[in-house]
This record gives structure tokens, sequence and C-alpha cells, in this order.
């Protein structure tokens, strides 16, 4: 990877990442995660109650509106929308934004480099787990990365019609990735725990990678439901077939999976394949079902 220049922090942040690096991230997530599950009757409620208020949640988009609808917060936390609250773009050529959230960075890969923050990029065949044939497939192409904040909807979905043909679960670390992190750890995409989803589409392969991160309890795909825990130290690879009983198909804006305490979604699609909307620049609001670009 060619130098780069790092913002410089502060003194202050210098401090703030040292804490963050000696965090327990592991045991930490594994404790929230725990709390998230818990049915607690009136205490739940009253922590749903809490979140909602603090980070401003929309009730009036959740398909059950009210605290006292969800035994757990990891319920609360992955609740569904109602229908039509995420309007999917419907022309043949346009591809849909697949979560709720923010641009963290978008834009062309320079040959297998992708920019993470002002100052820091990573690796194709970092984020790929070292998976030449992948990398390989993405060189040149362009790439999405949307953060998804507590207060957001936190199920992911399609962007096209796609045919699932691997899933790949990287072990990792689990770093916080909030704008501020991801400015100042570098790699970090690479270096957290991921899910890496690849896709057959009309224009050729997509990878749909959902990243984990400290209190991201749990990443649940529709088809394969929770896949961590148990958290492995191996990669693990599921291979599906592209046709018959086996094979799993989505169509664009089907609901693909879901993190239990939010995190980022990176998507990748080939050279010259898609043309990126010219709104999705970093900080830029996301919604599913939104125009992420056209097909070229």
């Amino acid at each position: 990877m060619p130098h780069q220049l790092y913002p410089k922090p502060t003194t202050a942040q210098r401090i703030k990442l040292a804490l963050h690096y000696l965090t327990p991230q592991h045991t930490l997530t594994r404790l929230a995660g725990w709390v998230a599950n818990q049915q607690w009757g009136a205490v739940t409620h009253f922590i749903i109650r809490q979140f909602a208020r603090a980070y401003k949640i929309n009730w009036q988009e959740a398909a059950q509106p009210h605290p006292g609808d969800y035994p757990t917060f990891n319920q609360f936390f992955t609740r569904a929308l109602k229908d039509g609250a995420r309007p999917i773009v419907a022309g043949d050529n346009q591809i849909a934004l697949p979560a709720d959230g923010r641009v963290s960075q978008s834009g062309e890969i320079q040959a297998d480099q992708l920019l993470q923050a002002k100052g820091h990029s990573f690796t194709l065949e970092d984020l790929l787990a070292g998976d030449a044939h992948l990398t390989a497939q993405f060189r040149n192409g362009s790439f999405l990365t949307t953060y998804l904040s507590p207060r957001d909807y936190h199920r992911v979905h399609m962007p096209c019609a796609a045919t699932l043909r691997q899933m790949v679960y990287v072990p990792g670390e689990l770093y916080s990735v909030n704008p501020f992190l991801a400015q100042h750890i570098p790699n970090l995409f690479a270096r957290n725990e991921r899910v890496i989803c690849i896709f057959d589409t009309a224009f050729g392969k997509m990878a749909q990678i959902l990243v984990g991160a400290t209190i991201t309890a749990s990443i649940r795909t529709t088809w394969a439901g929770i896949i961590n825990p148990p958290r492995s130290e191996n990669i693990r690879v599921w291979d599906y077939p592209a046709e018959g009983e086996q094979a799993v198909r989505f169509n664009k804006g089907d609901e693909m999976g879901a993190f239990l305490l939010g995190s980022t979604v990176i998507n990748l699609f080939p050279h010259n394949a898609i043309t990126l909307d010219a709104r999705l620049q970093e900080n830029a609001e996301t919604r599913v079902g939104e125009l992420l670009g056209t097909v070229n």
C-alpha cells in the first residue's frame, strides 16, 4: 500500500484512540449481545424508550410503533418498517441503496485501493480476506461505504435482482466504525470482523459486505440466520448454486440481512458496470431504496 498522510490527532483525540485500543472489544460485545437479548419486561421497555428519545427514533414509520411491542432490545433495534416506508427505485437500469445511514466514502476503486477516509486507503485484497480471484473481479471498479448510526433502521436490502453465490465469514477486530475512528484507525474495515456476500447480477459480480464493530453483537442473513456468534478464529466459506431448488435469489429491494446493533455496509461493483449517483458524496444521507446508481 502506498504511503498515507494520516490526519494528526489532537492530544484529546490520542487519549480517546488509546482508550478504544485498550477496550476489551469482544468481551464488551458479548455482554452487549446478552443484555440486548434479555426479556426484562418493563425494564426492557424503559431502556427502549430512553434509547428512542436519545436518538430521536421515528416511531411513525415502524411496523410496530410502541416500545411495549418489543420483548427484547434487539427486536426493537432490528424493527421492521411499515409497508411502503421505503419505496424502491423502479427503473430496470437503476440500482437501489441497501441501507439507511450516511455515506462514509464512495467512488472509483483505484487499481485495488479504496478510500476509507481522508488520508486513509485500504486494499481490496485485505478487505476480501486475501482472495485474489475476488480481488480481480472488482479491480478498478466502484464502491459505496454506508455507515449506520444507532438511530438508523438496521435491516439491509438488495440493490438489485441477484443470485447469492458465496458467503464468507472473516474473523477480526471489533473496532467502532464511527467517522472519527475511520479517520484515525488505518485499515479499519479490513481489520474488523465481516460477512462478505458475493452475488451474480445482470451487470456481473456484486459484493455486499456487512462489517462488524464494537457492540455489534451479531450479523444476521435471511438465508442462514445469525452468522456470529459463534465467532470463529478461522475464515468460513459457504458456496451456493446458481440454479435449482437450493439457489438463493433476490429481487431488488428484498431484505438480505440485519445488524443486531449496527455498523457499516460496503458495496463493490466491477469496472465500468455502474455509475454511482452524483449525490452520494461523503456524509450524504441514505435511505433504503433510493437511487444508488445506474447500470452502464
